[in-house]
């Protein structure tokens, strides 16, 4: 298997610069790409991400660069860009991957109007690469403080999964190699929709008691829809499912929650601000679920709220009228 000596990172936000400081740390030679040159240049003089990741220097391994085809010749790429657009971007990849080339998913979507995953995306736009997903309970600065952290990487072919594991680890970053790419995936884009219900019940102001409710019951929603899918049960109750809800529920620090948040206290999503994948993901989620019958009541909420078909006190209200069941 490669000693993967060279990461290349495609995205230059946040989780994209935390994640060259992982792969620098790891002892790799990095390189960062972003679109913009300008912010490449500030990049490379300052030493620091001031629009991804201000406050925080850059790992004297990781190199910024601007052209596509300088990151495409690393061992393995970390594609580190929103989920709804991480088709054009492996479109324009693809021609410039060497057979094989891993190619790893951070992202925590599914494709709106496809119901797609990034997985499915990679191996349809670049079926030349192997397609990776890396997720788990991550905050950005935290990683890119060298703060420790544990997350789960997935590929179909254990051993590459390992042996990437194995090039990325280090004392504070640790990761799990697993097979079940579906499952990383699920867990990783249902956890933002509930997060903004979790961000929602806050703004309302509806107290700990319903936060905690919501995410108990929020987690029994993502089970069920990821055994579906086949996922494994030791994936969604592990980091890249239970870990990650219980991260990304628990505060403003988390965009899904903070975008919540904002719902909750005014009732309109806000506008601008960081991205919030699960504003995007909810209304695939919700189709997908309701194409093989699966019950996801506060997903289906969520959606509702920002399509418009809900007020803020509708949906709670419907939810809080459902008929009485046993607990499953």
């Amino acid at each position: 298997m490669a000693a993967f000596s060279c990461i290349g990172v495609i995205g230059a936000g946040s989780w994209g610069t935390a994640l060259a400081n992982v792969a620098a740390r790891a002892g790799r030679d990095v390189v960062l790409w972003a679109r913009d040159p300008a912010q490449v240049a500030d990049m490379t003089a300052r030493r620091e991400n001031v629009r991804g990741l201000p406050g925080i220097a850059l790992e004297a391994a990781v190199r910024p660069t601007a052209d596509l085809a300088d990151a495409a010749a690393a061992d393995a790429l970390l594609l580190v860009v929103p989920a709804q657009v991480c088709r054009a971007v492996v479109g324009d990849l693809a021609p410039l991957l060497a057979t094989g080339m891993p190619l790893i998913s951070c992202a925590k979507g599914i494709e709106r109007g496809t119901a797609a995953f990034v997985t499915e995306i990679i191996t349809a736009a670049a079926p030349g690469a192997r397609a990776m997903v890396l997720s788990g309970p991550s905050f950005a600065t935290d990683v890119a403080r060298g703060l420790p952290t544990a997350v789960t990487l997935a590929a179909a072919d254990g051993d590459l999964a390992k042996a990437v594991a194995e090039a990325l680890g280090s004392s504070s970053f640790r990761l799990y190699h697993s097979t079940d790419v579906r499952g990383v995936e699920i867990g990783g884009a249902a956890k933002n929709v509930l997060a903004i219900a979790a961000g929602i019940v806050a703004g309302r102001r509806l107290g700990a008691s319903a936060g905690a409710a919501l995410t108990a019951r929020g987690f029994a929603e993502l089970l069920r829809f990821g055994r579906a899918f086949g996922a494994s049960p030791e994936t969604l109750t592990g980091l890249s499912g239970l870990g990650d809800l219980i991260l990304t529920a628990s505060g403003p620090q988390s965009r899904n929650f903070a975008f919540g948040l904002a719902l909750g206290e005014t009732g309109t999503p806000p506008a601008g601000g960081k991205l919030a994948e699960g504003a995007f993901t909810a209304s695939a989620l919700v189709a997908m679920a309701g194409a093989r019958g699966i019950e996801m009541p506060i997903c289906a909420a969520v959606d509702a709220v920002l399509a418009g078909r809900l007020s803020v006190e509708g949906a709670i209200e419907a939810l809080m009228a459902r008929p009485q069941r046993a607990e499953v």
